[in-house]
């Protein structure tokens, strides 16, 4: 069987799509984190109680689990490229809208709006990305695409500060998540569709002509990858040897955004609890997204050549481990927190990163943007209760107990790992698809095309 397009150079088609799919974790970083920051003016002026708090935090977590799973549904019926601009125009407008707010309520419910939109690009982008990159940059340009989270957590931070300086600034910070999403979706114009996916329901015409586009005048439907001979409905999924791809999947994103969002949610709060001065703690706030965004790249650096089951584990065991010191030590001095904390940020990098590569690499084409929808929002229902529960835990355990807590999730994730993950590195998709003792049929692509 042909390898031209699974083995293809790595081309400013593939490094534009990369570039574009990004912006959608760009933007959730952005707003996750913005809202941190904003929070100090929010809470006096709507005079907010601990659980309006937490109910604003969590909100957008609520909104990216029905996102996440009906985007998922809807890429793969109606396929990548339509949503693939259009889910982001729903979050231009809710994002201006926030500016208008005059009750917690209607900024709660404009939240959960932003998170559904969020949501919904994760499965649309990531199975775009999946179906167009050549096996080898495959590992690298997904786990890419989450360190744009952190970029985008990196610009919140830095224009909240900037903003907090005005009367009302918070009105403008929650606002400006309407730029970025803006050019992005200007940017996204005329990205072709997916050939696997036009494969997949028939439209033989239209897969030759993106594949001649993209990877040459020559380039067939011979010369694209076969995928496992079995056709999974999403009804069937769970049910299917699917369903403990699905159930690994799930548990180890739950355990790694759990403790993550909680912190970028109420980072300067942890770190005034830890017994950091105000300034401190919200420059250290910033200063930690850096060191997210460091352990993000390095992982994209080690993720082909650690290996996927070694990256993960011992992602979850050192930053686990690091928690526990912060949780076991809240009375240490102030540089130890600041350095646990520093270390926790680039060590959880691994895990980051394969939330979006396992995924998209372990379920076939026909339902691979539902399975990363459905993964993304069942992850996203102890990441919401975890971010509600936040503000509770500190006022009620302390931030001692707290972060034990955190550790002790983080390390979870890191036993789950240990007996469920596999190793895909070096796979076609098709290959990383296909459930054990099963192979893709070399013959079923042809077979379809002549029938």
């Amino acid at each position: 069987m042909s390898h031209v397009v699974d083995d293809a150079p790595l081309s400013s088609f593939h490094k534009k799509l990369a570039l574009y799919s990004s912006g959608g974790p760009f933007v959730d970083g952005y707003i996750l984190s913005i809202i941190g920051v904003a929070m100090i003016q929010i809470t006096p002026h709507f005079n907010l109680t601990a659980s309006e708090q937490g109910l604003i935090g969590a909100a957008a977590l609520v909104g990216i689990f029905f996102g996440a799973f009906l985007g998922g549904w809807l890429t793969d019926k109606f396929g990548r490229h339509l949503l693939f601009t259009v889910d982001l125009i729903a979050l231009v407008a809710c994002s201006v809208a926030q500016a208008f707010v005059n009750d917690a309520f209607w900024l709660i419910i404009l939240r959960l709006l932003i998170g559904f939109a969020v949501g919904a690009d994760y499965p649309i982008a990531t199975s775009l990305l999946a179906e167009f990159t050549p096996k080898k940059w495959r590992g690298p340009l997904l786990g890419a695409f989450v360190t744009m989270w952190f970029v985008g957590a990196a610009v919140a931070y830095i224009v909240g500060q900037f903003l907090l300086t005005f009367e009302d600034g918070w009105r403008w910070m929650l606002a400006s998540s309407a730029v970025p999403a803006l050019i992005i979706v200007l940017l996204r114009i005329g990205t072709p569709e997916s050939p696997r996916w036009l494969v997949k329901v028939g439209r033989y015409d239209e897969a030759t002509k993106v594949l001649k586009r993209v990877y040459g005048p020559n380039v067939t439907l011979a010369d694209l990858p076969e995928e496992a001979g079995e056709c999974v409905s999403v009804g069937q999924l769970l049910k299917s040897g699917y369903g403990k791809r699905m159930a690994f999947i799930t548990i180890f994103w739950t355990c790694s955004i759990v403790p993550l969002f909680a912190v970028y949610a109420f980072g300067p709060a942890i770190l005034e609890a830890l017994k950091l001065g105000e300034n401190l703690a919200h420059v250290g706030s910033a200063a930690i997204t850096v060191m997210f965004l460091v352990g993000c790249l390095v992982a994209v650096f080690l993720v082909n050549r650690m290996g996927r089951r070694p990256l993960i584990i011992h992602s979850f065991l050192w930053s686990g481990l690091a928690l526990l010191a912060m949780g076991l030590f809240p009375d240490a001095d102030s540089w130890i927190i600041m350095t646990l904390f520093a270390a926790y940020a680039p060590l959880i990098g691994g895990t980051q990163i394969m939330q979006w590569v396992y995924p998209n690499e372990l379920f076939p084409t026909e339902v691979r943007g539902s399975a990363v929808g459905l993964a993304s929002s069942l992850s996203r229902i102890g990441a919401a209760v975890g971010t509600y529960l936040v503000p509770l835990a500190l006022t009620t355990l302390g931030i001692g107990p707290t972060m034990i807590i955190a550790g002790i999730i983080t390390l979870i994730g890191m036993a789950v790992s240990i007996v469920m993950a596999p190793e895909t590195r070096g796979m076609t998709l098709g290959e990383a698809a296909a459930l054990p003792g099963k192979t893709p049929a070399k013959a079923s692509l042809s077979q379809r095309v002549a029938n």
